[in-house]
């Protein structure tokens, strides 16, 4: 999937020069809880988000520090800190590195550059322009679509079998020769040894994501690898 088929099209933004109190407003109005910044001639400059309302002077809310620490810090953060604090204007708060992908942009890449640079909406560009934003809500939301959309598969008892060892023999962490796979109508019984107990789970996930899977039983033991003790 790409960025353009999950992302929210009609883009809600602020200017530069609007009020912190026309986006905070417009925040709550809409329920959402970031505006991407576009100018006069329509370019992005910048992101407003809740976060930016966390440190006001209004609620009380502003940094404190003890004087060592401002020393340390210098006038030029705590100059930029009051701007952040006290400032009444969007461009007096927001973000002005905005991270970007293309419309073509894959989910993974979407999904990477959140992880990486800890944002949690990403607009989305064509060319120098916004068309579009994805958020984490867009994520779920394509998730919960694509669930939709999987049928049910009804497999035999051998078929499931051998689908769940072809899955696990792909996983670098699954201990294959150690366990043994049974199936009876639908029902994955799973015995022999692990050798960490995190192996149980992804190993039970595994079983239920092959269709035709009724139910996982756990028969399971865990050896522990350096002692050869067996809970």
């Amino acid at each position: 999937m790409k960025a353009s088929d999950v992302m929210t099209p009609d883009v809600v933004s602020v200017t530069p020069d609007s009020s912190i109190l026309h986006a905070a407003r417009l925040m709550l109005l809409k329920h959402i809880s970031g505006l991407p910044v576009i100018d006069a001639a329509g370019n992005l400059v910048g992101i407003v988000t809740e976060g930016d309302f966390l440190r006001r002077a209004e609620i009380g809310t502003k940094r404190h520090r003890t004087r060592w620490i401002e020393f340390l810090a210098g006038p030029g953060k705590l100059a930029d800190e009051y701007v952040h604090n006290s400032g009444r204007n969007v461009n007096e708060i927001m973000t002005s590195d905005v991270y970007t992908v293309s419309e073509d942009a894959s989910l993974e890449e979407v999904v990477r550059l959140m992880e990486r640079r800890h944002v949690k909406r990403v607009p989305v560009m064509r060319e120098k322009r916004v068309v579009g934003i994805i958020t984490r809500a867009n994520l779920v939301r394509a998730l919960l679509n694509v669930s939709r959309d999987v049928k049910p598969v009804s497999q035999g008892d051998k078929a499931i079998r051998e689908s769940l060892l072809a899955e696990l023999k792909k996983q670098p962490w699954a201990p294959v020769a150690l366990i043994d796979v049974f199936v009876r109508d639908g029902v994955v019984t799973l015995s022999g040894a692990v050798t960490d107990p995190r192996e149980r789970d992804a190993l039970r996930v595994a079983a239920e994501n092959i269709p035709g899977v009724k139910n996982v039983v756990d028969e399971l033991v865990w050896v522990e690898p350096m002692s050869g003790m067996v809970a």
